[in-house]
């Protein structure tokens, strides 16, 4: 007898997406380290300036892998949202306006006093 197997298409294959996201994020995480380490021994002097230089480079690695892993998942990464802008325009102002002497109004004075 037969065995039927089920063919997913690689586009619902999410042990596939998963398996090519881990690949990816350890290859970058670790070529990106290296990079990093290289750097910082070629560029710095200080034991903690070269760690910080590593710790770069394995940040730009992560954040590398986990745009495309996003991408891959059929999804965008967070993104912040943007302001909208809306335009009025200002109000026209001649200059005959701006010589004239302002208008003072008296405001009442608050009621009610303290209790």
């Amino acid at each position: 007898m037969a065995e039927k197997k089920e063919i997913v298409p690689p586009k619902y294959d999410l042990d596939a997406k998963w398996d090519a996201c881990l690949d990816l994020t350890l290859r970058r995480f670790v070529y990106s380290s290296l990079a990093g380490g290289f750097g910082g021994l070629l560029l710095f002097r200080s034991p903690v300036t070269r760690w910080a230089s590593v710790a770069f480079g394995a940040g730009l690695g992560i954040g590398s892998a986990y745009t495309d892993c996003s991408r891959l998942f059929d999804g965008s990464p967070a993104k912040l949202a943007t302001p909208e802008i809306i335009e009025t325009p200002a109000p026209q102002v001649s200059s005959s306006d701006l010589l004239a002497a302002p208008e003072i109004t008296e405001t009442p004075a608050p009621q009610g006093g303290q209790d």
